[in-house]
């Protein structure tokens, strides 16, 4: 039985855990305010808030795409809909600034975004106006051209930035941000009777961004085994200059995670050109590298991070492998039947160690990539002692560079360096043309980001100038 509440209402329901949360959201419970509109976790149409009870008794409340979510997720959660998010005979302060400044039109994406500011309202992320773009990144309007919405978006930050350190759920139900009966949500989340949810034997899902998209259909009607809520599968640990992510930790986990974000200092400028921040908010780490897509962002990200995962099977034995080992061909790789990701783990980077992600599709963000790739190099007085290079779309896996790391690694840091490694990188790399871009166009990308690297890490020694006879 999934046991959790839905805005104001406890549920109780044996409908099957791998239906998706819009689908009873609308039509189970006749909650129409949430809309369908891609089914692909893509236009923020569908945007509901989910609640999680925390270990200090209260709730962090983070916004997800409902048409790619698995019912059985919201098992002992708060979920919040539009309707959920209602005052009783006037506008929540969110709505009111959507009508002010003319943020609506034809409306059908209008709930998504109040949900979406109503979730940042409720976040612990500091107020200001960049961040409340990230938390509706993932909604995308066909009508208004935006402007109307980020002054909108700036009106509900006004109301907001004043109070950083005072936000609770009285004085936002004081300012009208969120309906009296959130105040009970703590209580009622810790009383509810839950059971261990005995899942059956059936296709793993943890957060359901990739699988939902390309097998809804399948996974709505066959038994699946949800694992997003296996906590020992979660959590990131740095001890001895290693750092450890559990395999159900989002990409979101390490959005938020402070010293995560000290070691790599363009972490967040790197993970938003992964996806939106619903999705980020979903998207398990394991499942972006089980999925062995070659353009996954977060694979390519720990590949160049020389990355080793480690996978446990139902006896809970365990084994340790390089991630670069991992990819045997297109969509298979080393788990067995019954074996789950467990980890993922890298040697934390150190002085003279330096990182970079780069990404090229067809729109900036919230979108699949053409080409993808990222660099790890540890470099002291200009001599490369280190080098891991990875790259995405270019192969039927997601590609370790072995051969252009090895040429890179025990050299000087020069133009002339990176010019022959690009010519050790083309010989590396087999793109084929699809609807992503032909043969030669990912040549191009591939070569055009691997110099992008160097003169993103290094501005003051490289330029494009540097490398335009090549470009």
């Amino acid at each position: 039985m999934i046991t959790f509440i839905l805005n104001n209402k406890t549920i109780k329901t044996p409908e099957h855990s791998g239906m998706t949360l819009l689908d009873f959201v609308r039509y189970e419970q006749r909650l129409t305010g949430t809309k369908i509109g891609c089914r692909e976790g893509d236009c923020g149409a569908c945007t509901v808030l989910v609640g999680s009870l925390n270990n200090h008794e209260t709730i962090d409340y983070q916004s997800i795409t409902s048409c790619i979510s698995p019912l059985g997720n919201a098992h002992g959660k708060h979920i919040v809909t539009v309707e959920g998010a209602n005052l009783q005979n006037k506008l929540t302060t969110v709505q009111e600034a959507m009508k002010a400044n003319y943020a609506t039109q034809c409306g059908f994406c209008t709930p998504g975004f109040v949900v979406s500011l109503t979730g940042f309202a409720l976040s612990s992320s500091e107020k200001n106006q960049k961040n409340a773009l990230d938390a509706i990144s993932g909604n995308i309007c066909r009508c208004t051209g935006y402007k109307a919405i980020e002054k909108a978006t700036h009106q509900v930050v006004e109301k907001l930035e004043n109070h950083n350190n005072l936000i609770s759920f009285d004085w936002l139900i004081n300012n009208e941000f969120i309906p009296q009966y959130f105040k009970t949500i703590p209580k009622r989340l810790k009383d509810l009777e839950l059971k261990s949810s005995n899942q059956p034997e059936g296709k793993f899902v943890a957060g359901g961004t990739d699988l939902y998209v390309q097998q809804a259909d399948h996974l709505i009607d066959k038994a699946v085994h949800l694992i997003s809520i296996k906590d020992d599968l979660k959590g990131i640990t740095i001890e001895n200059n290693h750092c450890t992510i559990g395999a159900n930790s989002t990409v979101s986990d390490l959005w938020n995670h402070r010293t995560l974000n000290t070691i790599f200092k363009n972490l967040k400028k790197h993970l938003k050109l992964v996806s939106s921040e619903q999705i980020r908010n979903m998207a398990s780490l394991g499942g972006n590298i089980v999925n062995a897509s070659p353009i996954g962002d977060m694979t390519i990200f720990f590949l160049a991070l020389n990355s080793t995962i480690s996978i446990i099977n139902k006896d809970k034995k365990e084994r340790s492998i390089p991630l670069k080992a991992f990819y045997q061909g297109y969509k298979t790789y080393d788990l067995k039947e019954g074996e789950l990701l467990k980890t993922i783990s890298f040697k934390r980077p150190m002085a003279h160690a330096y990182f970079n992600f780069e990404k090229v599709s067809k729109r900036t963000h919230l979108d699949i990539a053409s080409v993808n790739s990222a660099i790890y190099m540890t470099i002291e007085n200009n001599f490369i002692s280190e080098a891991h290079v990875s790259i995405g779309g270019v192969a039927a896996i997601p590609k370790y560079l072995h051969n252009t790391s090895k040429f890179l690694t025990g050299k000087n840091l020069s133009s002339e360096t990176i010019i022959e490694a690009n010519n050790v990188l083309q010989n590396e790399i087999s793109p084929i043309s699809d609807v992503r871009g032909t043969n030669g166009y990912k040549r191009l990308l591939g070569r055009q980001l691997f110099f992008a690297h160097f003169i993103e890490l290094f501005p003051e020694q490289f330029t494009l100038n540097d490398f335009a006879q090549h470009a």
